[in-house]
């Protein structure tokens, strides 16, 4: 802006500006590789604004982008700005281009300004090289207010990111925002990591310069006034000048790049820029740095967390990223992992990680009771377990990753009415373990039930029943744990077996002829069982010929009377009676056929 009018009002723009500003310069994209950028854009301003020359802004202008062949189109953004309150809908050759983001200033009452930014990079890479118009920029205020006060302009500006492998590799930081100047302003540049000085650059996208208005006019960098002679003069920084195409055309905007390898040093962070202007009004839209940077960049993302019912251990798959880099990430590099702050587990990188590469890994771990059963779990990538790294990356604050964790933990165990077995010597019986299923409900499904023998191997999973229709239990009375699935945890039921003393099963026959099969006078439940038992055997004429008892079993021979020997007895029928000599017990009789 040229203040061409008087005190009074030049008093009340520097009020309503430090009233209504604009919105601060910020980083909005870092880039790592081997990176560099250009610019390109127009004026509408057919001449250098001022109120003694017509008012005329054009609708559109062209520009060239001339990229070699080595040089690949990365990102393409699309700034384009100017006097009054906003043309946001342009046209870029042949496409219409809406913004995703807008700025303003307002100077005073009478007049405001505008800028616009677009994402084009999918079409300059689809264009490539050639001519760039910028058309159908018509909403733009050449009232009065703007034409008399030399304020009235608009413009275009394409900063085009791209790789060439002959580059170092380079952090490029995109910052933008609307920053105005009609006296000075300083803007902070963050996130900047300076590895090495040489070939750093800084660029500036800014709108309503004028190479006609000189007036204390100076560009500094940390305290050093940035120059690029003769196009960019050390006291006329915003000239109208392209310094990537030489241009000195560009009326009232500036696309402009400066060395700055002298006005930084290495270890660096950021950066302070600083612009007076005793007159001229200056927006600053871009700024753009480049800084040799060949460091890693480790990111950690947590893939999944994997845990048991009623267990408090973990496994956790995750992959450590490279992507946002322009060095290998070493082998080695620690990985600490937190529950609730609590440093729970560590481990470390297998292989050097290269640039835009991942490496995926596993681990489990037990979080201790005395946790809460909900959790946050964190992973650190270059985390030595105490909070503090190994490894200087570009960018140290995004190094973790959290997840919520909810442990799972059954209902209360379940207790069922239990199951009964004939007693067949010793306290052991028989049971299908499936008939506890008699009282469960139908919502569950029985074919998931795994039975174990303790509570502590269903948690842990070890030792499932492999026959549990075909039990045969360890002691008199013994408790069976089994699960089955539901949502979000299998539940716990609990069947007591209890051992009890049946009536023997007395088979009607047997054959002691030495081959293997029956033997002897074999009846089921009744040795270890009946322990004081005496078992009488008759021949058919009534005889008394074999006495048994717990230790003494019936092989078809005569242990009593005239018989006794070691002959087999004739085949035929004989009778039993069978004492159990158990309270209100009766003795049992019948008759056993013996054939050889």
């Amino acid at each position: 802006m040229k203040y061409k009018l008087n005190i009074a009002l030049f008093s009340i723009g520097i009020m309503l500006f430090n009233t209504l500003p604009a919105q601060e310069i910020a980083l909005f994209n870092q880039l790592n590789g081997r990176l560099d950028y250009t610019a390109i854009g127009n004026t509408l301003n057919t001449s250098e604004n001022n109120s003694a020359v017509d008012c005329v802004i054009n609708t559109a202008s062209s520009a060239s982008l001339n990229l070699s062949s080595s040089q690949t189109i990365e990102a393409a953004y699309l700034y384009w700005a100017g006097s009054g309150s906003g043309d946001f809908t342009v046209t870029l050759n042949t496409t219409e281009i809406t913004p995703s983001r807008t700025f303003s200033f307002t100077l005073d009452a009478s007049r405001e300004f505008f800028a616009a930014f677009a994402d084009v990079t999918t079409l300059i890479q689809t264009e490539g090289n050639g001519l760039y118009t910028l058309s159908n920029l018509e909403q733009i205020d050449i009232s009065s207010a703007y034409c008399s006060t030399g304020t009235n302009f608009a413009g275009w500006a394409i900063t085009i990111i791209y790789s060439d492998p002959a580059l170092p590799l380079n952090q490029l930081n995109v910052y933008d925002g609307l920053e105005s100047v009609p006296e000075n302003i300083t803007i902070e540049l963050n996130n900047l990591n300076v590895m090495d000085t040489n070939g750093a650059r800084i660029g500036f996208v800014a709108w309503e310069g004028d190479a006609g208005l000189a007036v204390d006019e100076v560009l500094q960098m940390n305290g050093i006034t940035l120059s690029n002679p003769p196009l960019n003069p050390a006291n006329n920084a915003f000239n109208g000048t392209n310094s990537f195409t030489n241009d000195s055309n560009l009326y009232n905007m500036d696309i402009d790049v400066y060395p700055i390898q002298n006005t930084i040093n290495i270890g660096d962070t950021s950066a302070i820029i600083q612009l007076t202007s005793g007159q001229d009004l200056v927006m600053v839209n871009n700024i753009i740095t480049v800084l040799n940077s060949q460091l890693p960049d480790a990111t950690v993302a947590i893939e999944s967390v994997y845990q048991r019912c009623n267990s408090r251990e973990l496994t956790l798959e995750y992959t450590i990223k490279n992507l946002n880099s322009t060095q290998v990430l070493p082998a080695n590099t620690p990985v600490a992992f937190y529950a609730d702050a609590n440093l729970v587990a560590q481990a470390q990188t297998n292989n050097d990680i290269p640039i835009n590469g991942s490496e995926f890994n596993e681990i489990s771990f037990t979080i201790a009771s005395t946790n809460s059963n909900i959790i946050t779990l964190s992973v650190v990538v270059d985390d030595s377990g105490t909070g503090v790294g190994i490894i200087t990356e570009i960018n140290e604050t995004n190094n973790s990753d959290i997840t919520a964790v909810e442990f799972l933990e059954s209902p209360e165990i379940t207790p069922l009415s239990p199951l009964f077995g004939c007693n067949f010597g010793t306290n052991e019986a028989v049971f299908n373990l499936q008939n506890a299923f008699n009282e469960i409900g139908p919502s569950f499904d029985l074919e998931t039930a795994i039975f174990y023998e303790s509570l502590e191997d269903l948690i842990n999973n070890i030792g499932a029943l492999i026959n549990p229709t075909q039990y045969i239990n360890a002691n008199s009375t013994e408790t069976i744990y089994f699960r089955l699935d539901a949502n979000p945890c299998y539940e716990i039921f609990a069947v007591n077996l209890e051992v009890t003393d049946c009536e023997p099963i007395i088979p009607q026959g047997f054959s002691p002829n030495g081959d293997g099969y029956n033997d002897w006078f074999k009846i089921q439940g009744l040795y270890d069982v009946f322990l004081q038992h005496e078992l009488l055997i008759f021949n058919r004429l009534g005889a008394l010929i074999f006495k048994g008892d717990n230790n003494l079993k019936w092989d078809g021979k005569a242990n009593y009377g005239p018989l006794k020997g070691d002959n087999l007895l004739p085949v035929g029928t004989y009778f039993y009676v069978l004492y159990l000599y158990v309270p209100n017990t009766k003795p049992i009789s019948g008759w056993v056929y013996m054939n050889y």
